[in-house]
């Protein structure tokens, strides 16, 4: 009983042993992740991104899409009814950073993929009321007009490579002809018919 009154009264030690607690609930939680296949390799299929993949990847973080787009499909009936196959770890392994989220303002993009055409992208995202009505999303009329460089994007590769991303070295090679001139609209829209393809078809 003492020893109990000591920890309810100190707050410094009740506040370590409360850490200590969390940190080794954490760790047993998280450290056999690390050693399991289906969350470290990746599944049947999946491929790294395309260079102008890529770019729009980071163009649709710059534009703060992530923050009302998750890219998480729950393991829920009314999820899968609704996005497809739900998520596994086994799909993202190339992915740094994570999009997963938690936001939707706007839909779950997690299998977005080859749902609409092109053109219907294009429209989206110039004036996303001119194919959804009742949308909130902002437009991003500017996209058709800016234009990757490609300066950075073998660079962007490399360090990807480093962390586990199997470009190789002719992808590398071509990264800055594949995307130099092309509107960044294009790009953006490359990135969302690739999300989700590979379990597409698994429901």
């Amino acid at each position: 009983m003492k020893k109990h009154e000591l920890v309810e009264k100190n707050l410094g030690l009740l506040v370590v042993l409360i850490v200590v607690a969390i940190s080794f609930g954490g760790l047993t939680q998280i450290v056999p992740l690390f050693f399991q296949q289906e969350t470290t390799q990746p599944i049947e299929g999946l491929r790294p991104y395309t260079a102008l993949e890529l770019e729009g990847r980071d163009i649709y973080i710059r534009e703060g899409c992530v923050g009302c787009h998750s890219q998480m499909v729950r393991p829920f009936r009314s999820e899968t009814e609704r996005y497809g196959h739900y998520s596994v770890a086994g799909e993202s392994v190339y992915e740094h950073p994570f999009l997963w989220g938690s936001k939707r303002t706007g839909p779950d993009l997690a299998r977005v993929g080859q749902r609409y055409s092109d053109d219907w992208h294009r429209a989206h995202l110039i004036n996303p009321r001119d194919v959804v009505p009742e949308s909130k999303m902002p437009a991003y009329p500017w996209l058709q007009e800016n234009v990757l460089s490609g300066d950075h994007t073998a660079a962007k590769m490399t360090g990807l490579r480093r962390l586990g991303v199997p470009y190789t070295d002719e992808d590398i090679a071509g990264a800055e002809e594949e995307v130099k001139g092309v509107a960044e609209i294009d790009a953006v829209i490359a990135y969302l018919q690739h999300l989700g393809t590979v379990l597409s078809d698994r429901r």
